[in-house]
């Protein structure tokens, strides 16, 4: 099943989405990855999940995504003795160690790690940021605050801290068990939730130990000040829209996407953009019109996915959310100013050699309109090379690894196949022009062009690059 577009679609599953003939309709739709939501997710649920996507990969033949969101720490108050309290603007409100329950003046904050960490001046933000306490006093008993944007505050509600370097673990126990369980299981990809600096990622790639990629999710302002050590250190980017602009003002949250998206661009790493893309067809069958433009704009800045959340997990409206998506691609993709505005954000080359034939085959593709750029790849890691380079003609990536195929299925434009290994270079190219040929890519006569790395099978060595012509039964010839 060929893609008319090169972005890719990620869509978390759910109670609306968890039966094969869903899942199998989520995929015709144009989903490419799938993520299943371990804030939500048993593990026998996950394990169920995990098995009919393999069922419906198996049945198309073309290798899914499946990735895994950790919760991450979920940071609380305790308590109030009637249920429910109102703040006043103005008011001193106390959070504390004191277990008992509260009132309109103090409430249990059971995290010591907080009242360590937090300092006079620093903001809290209570329940999705609907109320906000500066911090005045400070120990690690309790700490003082007012009161700066009252409301109703009840049990269990949320704590963020935009200006508090907490000194807590990415992963939580539960993070850990939900982590092992699922990479037993085979996932892809690993979301991880929280993430404050790179020895977060560090400590979850040590415990993952390669079976599965780290994405590691942008949703607290302590990341953006350590963002180039954190791409550095991850396998991906998720630009976490929702909670970044629960902890930083909304206003900023737009600029910070673009720097992402073209920070981990020149990284060469996959980035998502996530949440709220098209809320409202969790009701609706159709989007608003606004909610298309922002879909819109993920595409033009050419980041890798753009993800559903609860618009397939839980909306009315599945497929509808998919398909929505699929659409808004496959449009911006045809506008002329979409190539122009990828081309002017093309990164320069770093000094190697896998990156210099990545921008020489990109090169080479586009001035001899080819139909097809080819790349076999054992890692993963020439397809990714190419696909930074954001070329016109489709990237077709041809792995003898499913877990590579599988892991690809997030990167913009790489249309992959798991086929046998090349036994040499001649067969390389012959079999690189029969599959593109399949698989509607090129037609008999025409020209593709060929990147992989030789010896062939070892990961990281991409130098190699052929203009092959493919004759009538679709093998391709030097």
């Amino acid at each position: 099943m060929r893609r008319l577009r090169r972005i890719k679609i990620l869509a978390t599953l759910g109670p609306a989405s968890s039966d094969l003939a869903m899942i199998r309709r989520l995929f015709e739709a144009g989903a490419d990855i799938f993520r299943i939501n371990m804030s939500h997710t048993p593990h026998d649920k996950m394990r169920e999940l995990v098995a009919t996507i393999r069922n419906v990969e198996s049945s198309y033949g073309r290798p899914i995504g499946i990735l895994v969101d950790l919760q991450g720490p979920k940071l609380r108050l305790g308590s109030f003795a009637e249920g429910a309290v109102q703040l006043q603007n103005g008011h001193t409100f106390t959070l504390d160690s004191d277990k008992a329950p509260g009132d309109a003046t103090r409430v249990h904050l059971p995290h010591p790690e907080i009242l360590a960490a937090l300092r006079p001046g620093h903001a809290l933000l209570l329940d999705d940021g609907k109320v906000r306490l500066i911090a005045e006093e400070t120990s690690k008993e309790h700490a003082v605050t007012r009161v700066v944007v009252g409301g109703k505050m009840s049990d269990r509600k949320g704590v963020s801290l935009p200006d508090t370097d907490l000194p807590v673990s990415a992963m939580t126990p539960k993070d850990r068990a939900d982590l092992e369980a699922a990479l037993v299981t085979g996932v892809d990809w690993v979301a991880l939730s929280f993430v404050q600096r790179a020895d977060d990622v560090i400590e979850a790639k040590k415990m993952i130990r390669g079976r599965a990629a780290v994405m590691a999710k942008i949703e607290k302002p302590q990341a953006i000040d350590r963002l180039a050590d954190i791409i550095e250190a991850s396998d991906a980017l998720m630009v976490a829209r929702g909670d970044l602009g629960v902890e930083l003002p909304l206003e900023r949250v737009p600029s910070l996407q673009k720097q992402m998206t073209r920070m981990a661009r020149r990284a060469g790493k996959p980035v998502v953009i996530a949440t709220q893309m098209l809320e409202s067809m969790i009701q609706s069958p159709v989007p608003t019109r606004a909610e298309v433009s922002d879909v819109a704009t993920a595409v033009y800045e050419g980041a890798d996915a753009i993800m559903l959340s609860a618009e397939s997990a839980a909306g009315k409206f599945p497929v509808e959310a998919v398909s929505t998506m699929n659409r808004i691609g496959e449009e911006v993709e045809r506008d002329p100013t979409y190539r122009n505005v990828i081309t002017a954000q093309r990164p320069t080359p770093e000094s190697t050699a896998g990156d210099a034939i990545a921008d020489a085959a990109r090169q080479m593709a586009e001035t001899l309109d080819l139909p097809a750029l080819i790349c076999w790849t054992s890692s993963g890691s020439t397809a990714v090379r190419v696909a930074r380079e954001r070329p016109k003609p489709p990237i077709v990536a041809i792995t003898p690894n499913m877990t590579t195929g599988r892991r690809l299925a997030v990167v913009w434009g790489v249309h992959c196949v798991v086929a046998e290994d090349a036994r040499d270079q001649d067969d390389m190219v012959s079999r690189a022009g029969s599959i593109a040929f399949r698989d509607g890519f090129v037609r008999a006569g025409q020209r593709v062009i060929i990147v992989a790395g030789v010896p062939l099978g070892i990961p990281g060595t991409t130098n190699m690059v052929r203009i092959a012509s493919v004759g009538p039964e679709g093998e391709a010839n030097m």
